[in-house]
């Protein structure tokens, strides 16, 4: 098992790799770059899948932070795999719950998810666009507890977030 958590972490790593190297043609103006961006993600998505049915959630104890967070990094661009991004979503929670993940990047996956699904979010992580140079999010569920429910799982108010993309 220790030599297959070894291999899988490299893979984990290696495709978050290539998601780094080739998100910047996501919203690319090229369609051949975005569909070679489609096709990557839903490599990995499918990949995810299988290592989920096989594993479980890969955590940071079985793979490690890095490989732990490639494979959140994963599903979140899994847009259109909904069933992956839902089962990651449930198995990242149970590890959560068990003190084997950490919660804010449940709550990223979580909004990713909700709004993937035409559902409003629930910690504004998630941007729509932009709207006279100012970030905006998709809506969320109780705009005015955001930055309340952000706090409860480590995530900076919703301002410091935005400002980065400005």
């Amino acid at each position: 098992m220790a030599h297959d958590a070894a291999a899988l972490a490299v893979e984990l790593t290696d495709m978050a790799a290539a998601d780094h190297r080739t998100a910047v043609h996501a919203n690319s103006d090229d369609p051949a770059e975005q569909l070679a961006w489609r096709r990557l993600t839903a490599r990995h998505g499918d990949r995810l899948g299988e290592i989920m049915a096989e594993y479980g959630w890969p955590t940071a104890e079985l793979v490690g932070e890095e490989a732990a967070h490639a494979a959140w990094l994963i599903a979140q661009h899994a847009d259109r795999q909904l069933d992956i991004q839902r089962r990651a979503l449930q198995l990242m929670q149970q590890a959560v719950s068990a003190g084997a993940a950490g919660p804010r990047e449940l709550a990223f996956l979580r909004d990713r998810t909700l709004v993937n699904e035409g559902r409003q979010q629930v910690y504004g992580t998630q941007i729509a666009g932009v709207k006279d140079g100012a970030p905006v999010p998709w809506p969320c569920e109780e705009p005015e507890r955001v930055d309340e429910l952000r706090a409860a799982v480590g995530i900076e108010p919703f301002d410091e977030y935005v400002a980065r993309f400005s």
